[in-house]
C-alpha cells in the first residue's frame, strides 16, 4: 500500500504518528505493558506490514508487522512508537525477528526505560541495522503512562467529569443526569471496559448509589470499583456491594473506622483496606500505591464529585483529564463545580494543562488533557 508523505512533515514522523494510531488500538488489552504500534515499509517504501501490541503475553507489535510483511520486509525500513526489546520475558525478543527478517533500517519513538527490555537499539547497530531514535509527542503520550508507573510505582489515573459550558457538572440541588449526551456515556462505558480500576467517593455512592460497571460495550478487562470510604460507610444494600461478587469492589478506609461496618462488608465480598493516614484523612498516595503493587492495578478512572477530585489534584495524584462539555448553561453560581478549595493568587499558580485531544461526539465536545505539564511559548 503507496500512502503519500505530506510535505510539512518528515517522513520519520509521519509513519511514527501513523504507528502511534494504531498503538492506542491496543488499549485495555496491552497494559501493564506500554501501548507500541508498528509499521514496515519495504524497500521501496511502500507499506507492507502493521500492527500493535493487543494484549499482555501475545506477540510484540513488531512480531505481527513482520508476519504480515513476511519476505517483503527484507531491505526495508520498521517503523515502531518504541524501541524494540531484546529480553526474553513472555516473548522472544523483538531484536532477534527484525535481524532475521532483514531490516535494513530501525526507526523508533521512544527509548525503552524498563531495565531488562532497553539496549535493543544496541543490539540491531551491533547487527549492522541502521537505527536512530526520532521522538515524537505522540509516541511520548503513549509511553507516559508506563513510565509514571515504572518511576512512581502508581497507577496512571485519568479523571472525568460532564460539565456545562459554564463549568458546572450538577444544580444545586445536586441533580446532574443528564449533562451529557448518550453518544458521549456510552463512551464513558467502553472506557469503564478498559481500564483496571474505577475510583470514585462514598459521597458519590450514597447520593447516586452507581454501579460503575460496563454496559452495551465491549469489555477487554473488568474493572475493580474502588471507594474512597474513610469510615466504612457504604451501604450494604448498594448496587456496588450487591455486585461484589460479580465485579471486584474495594473500600479504602481509616484505622478509625468501626469494625463491625469492616466484617460486614467482608462478609459480602468487599476487600477492605485500612491503610495509612495524614491529618485524619487517607493517605491517598499510599493507598494508590497499595492498588498497583497488590492488585496489579496500572490505569485508574474516576468517576467522583469535586471533593475528591479536588484531593486528588492537590496530590499530584491525577495525570490526565476527560472533560465532556455539552451545549448548555446553568448560570448558578451555587450549582456545582467539578473542583473546589483551591485560592490561587495568580494565574501562575493554577494547575497547568496541556491538551492532548479534543472532538465532537454527538453536541458534545471531548476534550483530554495532560496534567501538570505547562503549555509550551512556541
Amino acid at each position: 500500500m503507496s500512502i503519500a508523505v505530506p510535505v510539512d512533515v518528515s517522513a520519520d514522523q509521519f509513519w511514527l504518528d501513523r504507528a502511534a494510531k494504531l498503538a492506542v488500538r491496543g488499549h485495555g488489552g496491552a497494559e501493564p505493558n506500554p501501548l507500541v504500534g508498528c509499521i514496515v515499509l519495504d524497500a521501496a517504501g511502500v507499506v507492507v506490514g502493521s500492527g500493535h501490541h493487543r494484549r499482555v503475553g501475545g506477540p510484540h507489535a513488531e512480531i505481527i508487522a513482520l508476519q504480515a510483511a513476511g519476505q517483503a520486509a527484507a531491505g526495508g525500513t520498521m517503523y515502531v512508537t518504541l524501541e524494540p526489546c531484546s529480553h526474553h520475558g513472555r516473548t522472544p525478543p523483538c531484536t532477534e525477528a527484525v535481524i532475521a527478517a532483514g531490516i535494513t533500517t530501525v526507526v523508533y519513538g521512544e527509548a525503552d526505560l524498563h531495565p531488562e527490555a532497553s539496549g535493543g537499539a544496541g543490539v540491531l547497530a551491533a547487527a549492522g541495522i541502521e537505527t536512530r531514535q526520532v521522538p515524537t509527542s505522540s509516541c511520548a503520550s503513549l509511553l507516559a503512562p508506563f513510565a509514571w508507573r515504572l518511576g512512581t510505582g502508581l497507577p496512571w489515573v485519568t479523571a472525568k467529569w460532564a460539565q456545562t459550558l459554564d463549568g458546572r457538572i450538577a444544580t444545586r440541588s445536586g441533580h446532574s443526569q443528564w449533562i451529557s449526551g448518550e453518544r458521549s456515556r456510552r463512551l464513558v462505558h467502553r472506557q469503564r471496559g478498559r481500564v483496571d480500576a474505577i475510583l470514585t467517593g462514598i459521597g458519590t455512592v450514597k447520593a447516586d448509589d452507581p454501579m460503575l460497571t460496563a454496559r452495551d460495550v465491549t469489555v477487554r478487562r473488568t474493572a475493580t470499583r474502588v471507594i474512597v470510604d474513610p469510615r466504612a460507610e457504604l451501604p450494604i444494600d448498594s448496587a456496588l456491594v450487591r455486585t461484589a461478587n460479580v465485579s471486584p469492589v474495594i473500600a479504602l478506609c481509616l484505622p478509625m473506622a468501626p469494625m463491625p461496618r469492616i466484617e460486614a462488608l467482608r462478609e459480602r465480598n468487599v476487600y477492605v483496606h485500612i491503610g495509612s493516614e495524614t491529618e485524619d484523612r487517607l493517605d491517598l498516595a499510599a493507598h494508590l500505591g497499595h492498588l498497583s503493587s497488590e492488585h496489579h492495578i496500572a490505569t485508574m478512572l474516576v468517576e467522583a464529585g469535586p471533593g475528591l477530585l479536588s484531593s486528588l489534584l492537590d496530590a499530584h495524584l491525577i495525570n490526565e483529564l476527560a472533560v465532556f462539555i455539552a451545549p448548555m448553561l446553568m448560570a448558578d453560581d451555587q450549582a456545582s463545580p467539578p473542583l473546589r478549595g483551591s485560592v490561587p493568587a495568580t494565574i501562575a499558580e493554577t494547575h497547568m494543562l496541556t491538551l492532548l485531544t479534543h472532538h465532537r461526539r454527538g453536541d458534545d465536545v471531548i476534550a483530554r488533557y495532560l496534567v501538570g505539564r505547562p503549555k509550551s511559548d512556541g
